[in-house]
């Protein structure tokens, strides 16, 4: 489906709520593509996403009070208030941040103020890239199936979880190497050649904070072994494939920030090889993902651990000047109202 062809659709019944929401109408300022269709790998059938922001009226503004978003799940539609979009934004939130990284012709409405938020993008790119793609990167990986996996392709997985339980642990518990060590080594299970091992140097370390480690890491383990039987509803969905492609996706966004402080959302260099991943080229003949897919995993991943060690981005994004955007933004509605 031609983009044209989505603004027609846009323009009848099915969409009608655009126009006769309170929050949206004459609130929208920006319209553009989500999912496939942005990323440029949609196939003949996909669905339509629609992605967008709508300002917020004077009295939420003086009130501060917020709509937040209007969800259309009929027509796959999300439009984010201003407010709460500016938000996710700051966060790095992959979902949000997408948004400012289309094409010009995926947007299918920009007011003046959508074109201002899409040219301050690079206010929101920062290192948080690093854990908020990342984490994204995870949750895919973690669809993909290793239950028949022969034991040197579990070893390759061994080490995807080792990472997001050393990301866990250094993340959400502030835990070094020195007091935590997670590693991989030669294992005597028969199913295993190699498997995680933990050694721990706590001192005065609370108890209570400890259980939460233990416990967060048997979540993430227990997440991975889970994957067998959401994959044979996936398989025979054909959606494991996609999961793989988008994984991969996620790490070429999150290199172009890091690297060249950019948002590429529509990613038309790689299309060859993500719609190669999504046709199945990477899947066996039992369905399940074939080692040289972890391999390719492997290398994306190292690329986007060597972006974060050696970016230019800041730790975190500059809060006052996102601040005075935010409050210019606003205080213009305020007078023009």
């Amino acid at each position: 489906m031609t983009i044209d062809m989505i603004r027609e659709r846009l323009r009848g019944e099915e969409y009608a709520f655009l126009r006769s929401n309170e929050h949206l109408n004459k609130n929208i300022i920006l319209l553009g593509l989500g999912g496939s269709h942005a990323y440029g790998t949609a196939v003949e059938g996909s669905d339509i996403d629609i992605r967008g922001c709508a300002l917020n009226s004077p009295c939420e503004i003086l009130l501060g009070e917020d709509f937040e978003q209007v969800c259309h799940i009929p027509t796959d539609t999300v439009v984010y208030s201003f407010n709460k979009l500016i938000n996710l934004l700051t966060g790095c939130n992959p979902n949000t941040i997408e948004l400012l990284g289309l094409k010009e012709e995926q947007y299918i409405y920009l007011s003046d103020t959508g074109r201002k938020l899409i040219g301050n993008r690079k206010l929101f790119l920062s290192k948080q890239a690093v854990f908020t793609f990342g984490g994204y990167a995870d949750d895919q990986l973690r669809r993909l199936d290793n239950k028949s996996a022969r034991s040197a392709d579990k070893s390759i997985m061994e080490e995807h979880i080792l990472r997001s339980l050393k990301r866990m642990t250094a993340n959400e518990f502030g835990l070094d190497d020195c007091q935590l060590s997670l590693y991989t080594d030669t294992s005597e299970k028969p199913d295993f050649e190699r498997e995680i091992f933990i050694d721990i140097d706590l001192k005065h370390y609370p108890v209570r904070d400890l259980e939460s480690v233990l416990s967060k890491l048997g979540t993430i383990i227990r997440d991975y072994s889970k994957t067998g039987k959401r994959n044979r509803k996936a398989i025979a969905h054909g959606k494991l494939s996609k999961h793989m492609m988008h994984l991969i996706r996620l790490y070429m966004m999150c290199s172009d920030i890091l690297e060249k402080e950019e948002i590429i959302t529509c990613r038309e260099k790689e299309h060859s090889l993500l719609m190669d991943i999504r046709n199945g080229k990477y899947l066996d003949d039992e369905g399940q993902p074939v080692p040289e897919f972890y391999e390719l995993v492997d290398e994306y991943k190292r690329r986007c651990d060597y972006a974060a060690e050696n970016t230019s981005l800041p730790e975190k994004p500059d809060i006052k000047r996102i601040r005075e955007f935010k409050a210019a933004v606003n205080e213009k509605i305020i007078r023009e109202n």
